[in-house]
């Protein structure tokens, strides 16, 4: 689970309601298989200091996700999460809305992922489904890709087999040059099940605003378990 959006409506009020920590370990116990942050530079919701007290007391996976800027680098350096997933994000856009050209940015690449997996952390991209792209991916030495699923969603009602067909196809050539494959991005309980049986190879899935939305209704408690049905 992404527990952005969590830290947004802390902040949109101040003082620490909801408290983030906390509700981040009770969500693990209500079943959630890792916690995903997104830290951005100007702190509008998670914070430094969220993230390194979640290190200190998450048990499941913690996966970090951002821009791997100096400071993001050495931030995760620090607290050693299970994962670290590179976005190519500038520092004032609203959310992650395209993946890496892993050819264009091969050389950097090269040198973050060499950089945090000689820290034991495993690394992930943040990718489309362009093959090309893929195929690059693998030759920076990452573990893993996470597709951008935004596409999928938005595509989903018209004509589902048509919107998952590239991510199938990212998926085999993934599969084919060695790589994990995680996914995230829009993906919700009307369209969650659908991608996660026909893409192969498919490791885990990361879900915050949707998640959240649903919370509003059925209760957070809830909506994790409903979400997990969705992946049984």
């Amino acid at each position: 689970m992404n527990i952005n959006k969590l830290a947004t409506l802390r902040n949109a009020r101040g003082g620490n309601n909801p408290d983030v920590l906390a509700t981040a370990v009770q969500l693990e116990r209500w079943g959630a298989q890792g916690i995903t942050v997104h830290p951005r530079p100007d702190e509008r919701h998670i914070r430094r200091s969220d993230v390194r007290a979640l290190a200190s007391r998450l048990t499941t996976e913690f996966n970090i996700e951002g821009y791997p800027s100096d400071d993001f680098l050495a931030l995760v350096e620090e607290v050693r999460p299970a994962q670290v997933t590179l976005v190519p994000d500038p520092p004032g856009v609203l959310t992650s809305n395209a993946g890496w050209d892993t050819i264009a940015h091969q050389q950097q690449l090269r040198e973050v992922v060499a950089r945090l997996k000689g820290q034991g952390i495993r690394t992930s991209i943040f990718l489309g489904t362009e093959p090309r792209h893929v195929e690059a991916a693998a030759t920076t030495g990452v573990d893993r890709i996470e597709l951008y699923t935004e596409p999928y969603a938005a595509h989903y009602a018209d004509d589902r087999e048509a919107a998952v067909a590239p991510f199938v196809r990212a998926a085999e050539v993934a599969a084919s040059a060695g790589l994990g494959l995680n996914a995230g991005h829009d993906l919700d309980r009307a369209n969650l099940r659908f991608f996660a049986k026909q893409v192969p190879g498919l490791l885990e899935v990361s879900i915050g605003h949707a998640l959240i939305c649903d919370a509003l209704i059925f209760g957070l408690e809830n909506t994790v378990q409903l979400y997990l049905r969705e992946l049984r």
